[in-house]
């Protein structure tokens, strides 16, 4: 049997856990763990380690004294949600047990009035957004796997998606958190309205540390109307008038919600079209999503683009099918990126590839490359892209998910800042033991 760093074998980590999570179902040793999840779980980890066991705490006190337990005892904690969002990051280190939130799913509360909404970590992000459009509601995030996402997954892996057009990121609309640090006291920072400025806003730390830092169990977020009316309108063509059409675009009146590059593939493969495409979607009241989208439809004809407009049925089928495309690979050794990049820039990187979506404001999208020599060449390339090549840094590639063995041959985060002494000072503080997640974030943190 595997030893653990401890030298305690599994089934004194198992009974020492047990004894905290009580029931029989609440703790599961590996070999008896599905292999579907067994699969995922490695993609996190480096090769030739398996945690002794997978462990379902089933509210945050249980949680809290698991990972105090794990500490105690030297154990390397592994944390997740459902697990949709495990291949992405770094490879873990040495990973003795694995902790779930899948079962600390409440809601806490729902302050329809105020537009704020607390949940459990382990809450399915499509189980809260159809409990909040009841109240003709939504929390204004479009993650990866929707269906099966928790919302603590998103906020660690800072999943936001094209919402981030018209509502930000998931730092913006994050306005508390609770977690369990890693020696297991239980922390909170932020509260539960809006207007908040209480002690530390370690809301921005966490969104998008990857469990290193702590392990989330309770969240609030500011919550958003449903629009009376939703329209998309896609313009597909040649590069240089998309790029045009985009540049009109930021520099319009117009407020789409969610407005993205589309590489050439990727607008063959939903049946759009030919060339690089362009999608925006409006909603509000109706007049203004018709107008709206009637205006982008007048600057595609006059830059010679093909055009087409979406509504209802046809709209929502078109936006999944977008969401699924781009985050389903076609193999195992397609290596799925996010990237950063000067907006203008965009279209030239998309170019290159063949399945790709950039953000036409904030430059962020994700890239499927078949080789890690691409992910190299376009890493490279972020770094002269446009007319002068002395403007360091002018974006990023950092590898989402991809084979283990890609992982251990290049950098996945692909850093080249100055920070990463702050980020190795920071995770001291918060985790002087080094048990969560070791090894998933930037740096080997």
């Amino acid at each position: 049997m595997k030893a653990m760093s401890n030298d305690k074998p599994q089934g004194v980590c198992a009974s020492e856990l047990a004894s905290i999570v009580g029931e029989e179902n609440a703790i599961c040793l590996w070999e008896n763990i599905e292999l579907s999840q067994q699969k995922r779980i490695q993609q996190a980890i480096a090769s030739g380690n398996s945690p002794s066991c997978i462990v379902y705490p089933r509210n945050q006190e249980q949680l809290a004294a698991v990972i105090t337990t794990a500490h105690a005892n030297n154990w390397r904690v592994l944390p997740c949600g459902s697990g949709s969002k495990l291949s992405w990051g770094g490879l873990a280190k040495s990973i003795d047990v694995v902790v779930s939130t899948e079962r600390i799913n409440q809601l806490i509360e729902h302050a329809v009035g105020d537009l704020t909404v607390t949940v459990e970590a382990g809450m399915k992000f499509s189980d809260l957004q159809a409990l909040l459009a009841k109240s003709r509601q939504f929390l204004a995030l479009d993650p990866t796997a929707p269906e099966s996402a928790t919302i603590g997954g998103i906020v660690a892996t800072g999943d936001t998606g094209s919402l981030r057009q018209r509502y930000g990121s998931v730092r913006d609309q994050l306005l508390g958190i609770t977690f369990v640090r890693a020696d297991g006291e239980i922390a909170k920072a932020g509260g539960r309205v809006v207007k908040n400025v209480a002690g530390y806003d370690l809301m921005k730390l966490l969104t998008g540390s990857y469990g290193t830092l702590g392990f989330i169990s309770q969240l609030t977020f500011r919550l958003y109307p449903l629009a009376e009316a939703s329209g998309t309108v896609v313009l597909t063509g040649k590069a240089e008038a998309v790029s045009q059409a985009a540049d009109i675009l930021r520099g319009s009146a117009l407020t789409p919600v969610q407005a993205d590059l589309l590489s050439n593939k990727l607008v063959s493969s939903l049946g759009l079209g030919e060339g690089l495409g362009l999608i925006a979607r409006f909603q509000s009241i109706s007049e203004s999503v018709k107008e709206q989208s009637n205006r982008v439809l007048e600057v595609g004809q006059k830059l010679g683009l093909n055009g087409a407009i979406f509504a209802d049925g046809d709209e929502a089928n078109l936006w999944q099918r977008l969401q699924e495309r781009i985050h389903t690979t076609a193999t195992e050794s397609v290596i799925s990126c996010k990237i950063g990049v000067l907006p203008t820039a965009a279209v030239e990187i998309l170019t290159q590839v063949e399945l790709g979506l950039i953000h036409i404001s904030s430059g962020l999208g994700l890239l499927q490359l078949e080789s890690k020599n691409q992910v190299l060449k376009i890493r490279d390339e972020l770094c002269s892209v446009g007319s002068n090549r002395t403007q360091a840094n002018k974006g990023f590639l950092t590898i989402l998910s991809a084979p283990v063995a890609v992982k251990e041959q290049i950098d996945v985060w692909g850093y080249t800042g100055n920070a990463l002494p702050l980020m190795r000072r920071i995770k001291e503080q918060f985790d002087s033991k080094n048990i969560l997640s070791p090894g998933r974030f930037v740096g080997g943190i």
